[in-house]
C-alpha cells in the first residue's frame, strides 16, 4: 500500500499492534511462530513435571519376598531380581527382601523355577515324595537326609546359632556280622556374632542328637563352630591342657578375689585411685590313694575270737592175749573215762588187759580278729597352689583453701596398712607360696575425649531426608523455570492491550515524544523518524490509524514478524 507510513522494524512489543478484539486463543494464535512453539515446549516441559512429581509421590506397596536369608542365598535373589527387572528393597538391616504386593507370589514361583533359594532344610518331609519302585539304598539314603534336616530344624532353634549342618554316619547293619559298627555324627554350628555356647548348652546338642539315632552314643558326636573349633570334649582332652570350664573357673577365682581388693581398698584411697589384678594357679590334677593299716592285738585288751578248732586223735596198737583162753579174753574193751578237758590218761588196751599200746593225738586251733583300717584319699580337683596379686594405689590428693591441687606419696606404714588388709581379703598363705605386692605411683589423668559429632550434612537422617526430598525439589525448581522464563513472556506478550492510534500519530508527528510514550531505553535503541518523509504519505497514515487502527497493526505486526524471522 502507498499510503502506509514505513514505520521501523525494531518497533518494541509495547507498540506491537494486537488485535482490538477477541480472546486468549485468538490472542495466542496471533503470536509469531518462535514464541507460539517456544511456549508450547514450556507447557509440554510443565506436563512432564507434573507427572514426574505425581509418579515420585505415589509409592507401591511392597511386601516380604524372603527373610531370615542367608549372604548367600541372599546374593544369588538379588542378581536374579536384577536380571528379571524387579524392583526390590531391603528391609531389617538386609534380613529381609521386599518387592512390590502385586508381584509376590509371581517372583516367587519364577525364583523357585530357577532353584532359589537353595538353603532352604528339608526334613522328613523327603519321605512324602517316595517314587514307586526305590531302592532300598535310596530310600536308607532319603531316611537319613530327613533325620539331618530334624537335627538341623531343632539345633538352629537356639539363640545362639544362626545355621547348622549335622552329618550322620550310619552304618549298615548286618545280622550275620558278630562286631556291629557302631554310629556317628558331627555338628557344624555357625553363631552369631558375639555369641558363644557354654558347656550345657554343648551337652544339650550332644544329648538331642545321640538321644535321635538308636544306638548312638554321646561319645561319638562331635561339635565344631564355624572357626573350627572342637567344643565337645575329645578323649585326649585332658593331656593337652586347660578346657574351657577350666579357664572358666579361674578367670571366676582371679576376678572375685580382685573385687574383694577393690570392696576393701576403696572406701580407704577412693574411688577410682586404685587398679588390682590377681594371678591365681589353679591344680586340676585328679590323683587317688587307697592304704591298709593292721593293729595288732596289743596290751590288757580282751582279743575278739574269730575261729576256734579243736582237733583230737588216738591210735591204739592191739597187744598179743595172755592167758588162759576163755570167757574173759573174749570180752570187749571198756570205753575211755578220761575228762574233756585236763590231762591225757591212759588208755585201756583193746582187749581190756591194758598191755596194749595207745598214742593220742590233740591239735586246738584259735582265730583272732586282727584291726585295718582302710583309707581311701581322693585329692580335690581345683585347689589353689599360688595366689599374686599386684596393686597399685595413687598419690593421695588435696586442695588447699586457694583451690590448688596437689598430690602426695603415700607413707611406708600407710602401704604396710594396705598390704596387710590386701592379705587378709585374698586368704594369703605364706606355706603356700603366696606373693602379695602393694606400690604407690602418680596416676596419669586423661581427659576423656568428647565424641565428635558428625556434621549437620552427614548425619545419616538429614541424608536420608536430602535424599527423600532431592527429587521433588529439582522437579519443583525446573517447573518454576519454565513458568517464570518460557510460558510467564507468552502470556503477557499475548495478553498486552493494542496501542492508542494517537500514539501511533504522536510517534509520527512528534519523534521527540518517544521517550516519554515506550521509555527512555527502548527509545534509545529505536532511530529516531526521518523528518523527510513525504507529507502525503504522513497523512495518509494518520488517516488510516484513526479509520482503521486495526490494520495498522496488523502491519506493525507483519514488521516485527519478518524481524524476528531474520
Amino acid at each position: 500500500m502507498d499510503n502506509a507510513v514505513a514505520l521501523p522494524q525494531n518497533l518494541p512489543p509495547a507498540l506491537a499492534a494486537q488485535p482490538a478484539s477477541g480472546g486468549l486463543v485468538q490472542r495466542i494464535q496471533a503470536l509469531p511462530t518462535p514464541r507460539k512453539l517456544l511456549l508450547a515446549a514450556g507447557l509440554a516441559g510443565l506436563v512432564a513435571v507434573v507427572v514426574a512429581l505425581s509418579l515420585w509421590s505415589v509409592k507401591p506397596d511392597y511386601k516380604v519376598l524372603y527373610a531370615n536369608l542367608s549372604d548367600k542365598d541372599g546374593g544369588a535373589i538379588i542378581a536374579q531380581l536384577s536380571q528379571m527387572n524387579v524392583p526390590y528393597r531391603h528391609a531389617d538391616g538386609g534380613a529381609a527382601i521386599l518387592v512390590p504386593a502385586d508381584r509376590v507370589h509371581d517372583v516367587r514361583l519364577r525364583l523357585a523355577s530357577a532353584g532359589l533359594p537353595k538353603g532352604s532344610t528339608v526334613g522328613f518331609e523327603l519321605m512324602d515324595n517316595a517314587r514307586f519302585g526305590i531302592t532300598q539304598f535310596q530310600e536308607r539314603l532319603t531316611f537319613q537326609r530327613g533325620l539331618e534336616g530334624e537335627l538341623t530344624r531343632s539345633i538352629e532353634a537356639l539363640a545362639a546359632v544362626s545355621s547348622a549342618r549335622v552329618h550322620l554316619a550310619l552304618p549298615n547293619q548286618n545280622g550275620f556280622f558278630r562286631e556291629q559298627q557302631k554310629p556317628s555324627a558331627s555338628v557344624l554350628v555357625h553363631l552369631h556374632p558375639g555369641r558363644s555356647l557354654d558347656h550345657a548348652q554343648i551337652a544339650g546338642i550332644v544329648h538331642l542328637v545321640s538321644s535321635s539315632v538308636p544306638e548312638l552314643s554321646p561319645k561319638a558326636v562331635s561339635v565344631v563352630d564355624q572357626n573350627g573349633n572342637l567344643l565337645t570334649e575329645s578323649p585326649d582332652s585332658k593331656t593337652q591342657g586347660l578346657d574351657a570350664n577350666q579357664l572358666q573357673y579361674v578367670a571366676q577365682i582371679e576376678s572375685t578375689l580382685t573385687r574383694r581388693i577393690t570392696d576393701i581398698l576403696e572406701p580407704v584411697v577412693g574411688r577410682d585411685n586404685l587398679r588390682a589384678q590377681v594371678t591365681a594357679e589353679v591344680d586340676f590334677s585328679q590323683s587317688e590313694s587307697t592304704s591298709e593299716q593292721f593293729r595288732p592285738n596289743q596290751g590288757g585288751e580282751p582279743a575278739a575270737v574269730r575261729s576256734m578248732q579243736h582237733l583230737e586223735s588216738t591210735q591204739t596198737d592191739a597187744g598179743t592175749p595172755t592167758g588162759v583162753p576163755g570167757a574173759v579174753t573174749n570180752q570187749p574193751p571198756v570205753p575211755a573215762q578220761a575228762p574233756i578237758n585236763g590231762p591225757a590218761q591212759a588208755l585201756q588196751a583193746a582187749n581190756g588187759t591194758g598191755t596194749g599200746n595207745a598214742q593220742v593225738r590233740r591239735e586246738a586251733v584259735t582265730n583272732y580278729e586282727v584291726d585295718k583300717t582302710v583309707r581311701v584319699t581322693r585329692n580335690a580337683t581345683g585347689t589353689i597352689k599360688r595366689l599374686s596379686a599386684a596393686v597399685v594405689v595413687n598419690h593421695r590428693t588435696s586442695t588447699d583453701a586457694r583451690g590448688r591441687t596437689t598430690q602426695a606419696p603415700l607413707s611406708e606404714e600407710e602401704l604396710q596398712k594396705l598390704t596387710t588388709l590386701v592379705r587378709e581379703s585374698i586368704g594369703f598363705s605364706a606355706e603356700r607360696g603366696d606373693s602379695v605386692q602393694v606400690i604407690n605411683a602418680p596416676f596419669q589423668v586423661s581427659k576423656p575425649e568428647e565424641p565428635v559429632e558428625p556434621p549437620l550434612w552427614q548425619r545419616p537422617e538429614i541424608l536420608d531426608l536430602l535424599r527423600q526430598i532431592a527429587v521433588p525439589a529439582a522437579l519443583s525448581v525446573v517447573a518454576l523455570a519454565l513458568v517464570l522464563g518460557v510460558v510467564r513472556p507468552a502470556l503477557k506478550a499475548a495478553m498486552a492491550p493494542p496501542p492508542a492510534p494517537a500514539k501511533v500519530d504522536a510517534i509520527v508527528d512528534e519523534p521527540e515524544a518517544l521517550p516519554a510514550l515506550i521509555g527512555p531505553e527502548q527509545a534509545a535503541e529505536m532511530p529516531l523518524l526521518s523528518a523527510s518523509h513525504n507529507h502525503n504519505k504522513l497523512e495518509a497514515a494518520r488517516q488510516l490509524a484513526r479509520e482503521n487502527p486495526a490494520a495498522v497493526a496488523n502491519i506493525v505486526r507483519s514488521w516485527v514478524t519478518k524481524e524476528a524471522a531474520a
